[in-house]
């Protein structure tokens, strides 16, 4: 009976993080493309600056780069999570959770991950826009995705009775 009453919420949770992981990375690509475009550019006869990092960013603070890098890599975890969790949910078997759990607690480290940068950058203060839009996600997204996981779990739990 509780198997199946988890069954919607684990539906709603699973369309709820593949559509803010997609907007994640549509942010997150955009703020890449934007860094190898205006990047730091040398010319040959000039020498890099001491605290030259290979994560430079133009816009942001100094942790735009670890945040924008980890962030693509939650999002590209977190939409195969979701992928996974489609053939999960389809099934609705004890044989199909470990796989759908395995990814999904993937994608939540990583998320959690991210998460410590947008605290990080939210703390420097200096950014624009879209990547307040994106910490806002990564945040939020670090609690949906451990409903997810609670959620096929708690649907485990009556397999096992």
């Amino acid at each position: 009976m509780a198997n199946e009453q988890m069954k919607p919420i684990a539906t709603l949770l699973l369309g709820l993080n593949f559509c803010m992981y997609a907007i994640v990375l549509g942010i997150g690509g955009w703020a890449m493309n934007r860094a190898i475009d205006y990047g730091f550019i040398i010319g040959p006869e000039l020498k890099l600056p001491a605290h030259f990092s290979p994560l430079f960013f133009p816009m942001g603070n100094a942790s735009t780069g670890f945040f924008v890098t980890f962030s693509l890599l939650a999002g590209v975890v977190g939409a195969a999570s979701a992928i996974s969790g489609i053939s999960h949910i389809r099934s609705w078997t004890a044989e199909s959770l470990p796989s759908a759990a395995s990814v999904a607690t993937m994608a939540w480290t990583l998320t959690l991950l991210a998460m410590g940068f947008a605290w990080k950058e939210i703390g420097l203060r200096v950014r624009n826009a879209r990547l307040k839009t994106m910490e806002s996600f990564i945040i939020i997204l670090s609690a949906t995705q451990l409903f997810y996981i609670f959620a096929i779990h708690g649907a485990a739990a009556a397999y096992r009775r």
